[in-house]
């Protein structure tokens, strides 16, 4: 259970001004923000939302990418149609398509394995161990060694919590690394599909509504966690029975309207908004240039490779799927940047932080200079690992790499062996190394391989890895090794797992023997890495300090950047306008739909859809205002990636939508919140159940969930 958590003194008195919108807060910090929270309208206590053992925070749960919450005693959980892709693509064939067709299980037993890799985390103890992992580290260590004592006494810290395997700890830094949290949250291993609509609704819009507004996306679907009949976590099995959640959110379809307030829950991803000017410019410039042009040419890889096979390209559709978020976001971000030159905001930004520091009393007079030096750094190693990652594009030259590493790391005692490949870790490769069987095909992969060698050989050459060129195949020569290689084969891929690295050197695998050739320029990038991070994370807590301080004196919010732990923001129901002369409305509905769909994709709508929209089938699901089911609604909250799925709640605590994407105008706040066009993408409650009501007849689900239904 949560209780309250001394703060270090920078932190202290400095929440109070806080704008109601920006700000993705630890759940510990709410109190400190009850004035805010009153003046927007909520009505939950801001201790009981601090507290992870009571209701509302008790139902919300991670699946490891994305955000979802309880919605019965009986395991059942909510989340977005694209956080439960991967287990709909994995469970569907060209015959047996539940992608488009959709999926509901009518009873218990006809719900479906959601895969290996799909895991529920429920966040249940939250402590502060800054001291613990910062004490007495002599500023005279080099970056590596700093970097090599901060994970060993990380890794004992999660040693520690995991006595009970049970549970999956780890402690990420806050304020970059400034301050130090053990997270304890419990792993369900047993994660079954139970509904998801076809991606007619749930993907409605498709690419060309991406990151858009208006949006009338059916975004969600639902999952439901198992445990052994003793009620504790266990491998999935026919024996397991739904987990029994102690909490779960209620369901209200009394409706929203503009200005109502909203909390929203979750497991936001990462934002860079503490990043300096010439940080910005570098991911404007150089990083994210490069990654679009990156992910396009690898999706037209996958699509010549895919044309006309229908299996095939079912196998790429989750990968494809996730690649194309990333792209739009990524776009975006560029977009953004050309439109707001946020850089040139933050140069003023950091010329008054500059000038503030340099009139504060016993502050170091090289710590600025050596920033921006280690910064020139770092952004100088990411081109190179930009590029081996460009190079890596096969994703048997991947499972070749983690299973030589593996093996490589078992050699070693366990606490020192590097993070990810611990024991703890090993159920997780397995997992990975089983999955690859529903996305991997041969063909498709060899042809990804050789364009990704060919864009590589055209980087410049400044930024190809030490010795690394020598070492690569041409070309050329890569369906050779393909033929030479049996990783493609599952039951011979994971009978590496747990073999010594003599049995992979004396390999004459294609593949593996790629992997042992090529390690010593990996880890030779790996070191430069850990030097450079080592002496960041030096710096910058210092910096992080005086920033912080800096802000207090303005007045300003302080909150960490998102770095996918459990936050809770909140804003209101709010409509945006995005240029002059053009306000754009805080609801869509089914109507826009029906106005939308074209027959041809991304723009079908299945045709029981439309019916009931023609009929004018709205029962209690009919908004008094707009006097018909709203779809999509926006608001004011301050979201990011892994938000995806986070609950929506009104200003009772009570389930009223799910997050899932952001306005294109909006992107940027990963780096910038700006309140006036920052908007977050709902899916509106009252159409999810409309749509178990009426189009897919989910109604065992319907019955499941606590419901509060609108007042006659």
């Amino acid at each position: 259970m949560l209780k309250s958590i001394a703060l270090p003194v920078a932190l202290l008195g400095v929440f109070a001004t806080a704008n109601a919108d920006e700000g993705q807060w630890q759940p510990h910090q709410l109190p400190q923000l009850k004035k805010e929270l009153k003046k927007v309208g909520i009505t939950i206590p801001a201790e009981k939302l601090a507290d992870l053992s009571k209701h509302p925070m008790s139902a919300i749960v991670s699946t490891g990418n994305c955000s979802a919450s309880f919605v019965s005693g009986d395991g059942l959980i909510v989340t977005n149609h694209h956080c439960g892709y991967d287990a709909v693509q994995r469970n569907s064939t060209a015959e047996k398509n539940y992608i488009a067709n959709g999926f509901l299980a009518k009873t218990r037993a006809e719900e479906l394995p959601g895969g290996p890799n799909l895991r529920v985390y429920v966040t249940d103890k939250v402590e502060n161990v800054t001291e613990r992992v910062l004490k007495d580290l002599p500023a005279t260590m080099s970056g590596r060694a700093r970097y090599d004592e901060v994970q060993s006494r990380i890794k004992a810290l999660t040693a520690e919590c995991e006595t009970d395997k049970n549970y999956r700890c780890s402690v990420p830094s806050f304020h970059r690394g400034l301050e130090y949290y053990r997270i304890r949250q419990l792993m369900i291993r047993d994660v079954r599909m139970v509904y998801a609509p076809s991606d007619k609704i749930g993907e409605y819009g498709g690419e060309v509504d991406n990151f858009e507004w208006p949006r009338q996306t059916g975004d969600f679907s639902f999952l439901r966690a198992y445990v052994g009949k003793d009620g504790r976590p266990a491998d999935p099995s026919p024996d397991n029975v739904p987990y029994k959640s102690r909490d779960f959110l209620v369901v209200s379809a009394e409706g929203l309207k503009n200005g109502d307030p909203i909390l929203l829950a979750g497991y936001p991803g990462r934002t860079s908004r503490y990043k300096l000017p010439a940080e910005i410019r570098f991911a404007r410039d150089v990083n994210f240039p490069a990654r679009v042009a990156e992910i396009k040419a690898d999706n037209g890889t996958i699509a010549a490779a895919t044309k006309g096979n229908a299996g095939n390209e079912v196998r790429y559709a989750s990968v494809v799927k996730s690649a194309n978020n990333v792209l739009k976001k990524t776009q975006g971000l560029l977009d953004g940047f050309a439109r707001v030159d946020i850089a040139a905001i933050k140069d003023v930004q950091d010329a008054e932080f500059r000038a503030w520091y340099a009139k504060q009393a016993g502050v170091s007079p090289t710590l600025l200079s050596e920033l921006d030096a280690l910064i020139a750094a770092d952004m100088a190693l990411q081109e190179e690992e930009f590029a081996w990652s460009v190079a890596s594009t096969s994703d048997l030259f991947r499972s070749a790499r983690t299973l030589y590493r593996l093996a490589l790391e078992s050699a070693k005692p366990n606490e020192k062996r590097e993070a990810g490949y611990q024991e703890r870790d090993q159920s997780f490769i397995k997992a990975r190394m089983n999955r690859l069987e529903q996305s991997y095909v041969g063909s498709v992969d060899e042809a990804r391989f050789g364009a990704a060698l060919q864009r590589y050989s055209k980087l410049p050459a400044k930024t190809h890895p030490a010795g690394l060129d020598a070492l690569l195949p041409a070309p050329d020569a890569v369906a050779a090794m393909y033929r030479q290689s049996q990783l493609g084969d599952t039951a011979k891929r994971l009978a590496w797992i747990g073999k010594d690295a003599a049995a992979f050197a004396s390999s004459d695998d294609a593949f593996i023997a790629l992997a042992v050739k090529t390690y010593d320029t990996t880890k030779a990038l790996e070191d430069r890495r850990k030097e450079i991070d080592g002496n960041l994370e030096r710096v910058i807590p210092q910096y992080m300090s005086s920033v912080i301080a800096f802000k207090k004196s303005q007045g300003k919010p302080v909150y960490p950047d998102a770095n996918s732990t459990l936050r809770v923001t909140y804003g209101t129901v709010a409509p945006y306008s995005p240029r002059d002369g053009i306000v754009k409305g805080p609801f869509t509905t089914v109507q826009g739909i029906r106005e939308k769909h074209t027959g041809v994709e991304p723009f079908i709508a299945p045709k029981a859809l439309i019916d009931a929209v023609n009929e004018k089938r709205y029962g209690v699901f009919k908004d008094p205002v707009l006097g018909t089911v709203p779809v999509n609604f926006l608001s004011s909250a301050d979201t990011t990636g892994g938000n995806s799925g986070s609950a929506v709640m009104n200003k009772r605590g009570e389930l009223i939508g799910l997050n899932f994407d952001s306005t294109y105008e909006s992107v940027t706040k990963d780096w910038y919140f700006d309140s006036a066009i920052t908007r977050a993408i709902h899916v509106d409650i009252r159409y999810m159940l409309w749509v178990m009501k009426e189009v897919d007849h989910a109604d065992n689900l319907l019955k499941e969930m606590t419901i509060k239904y609108p007042r006659k």
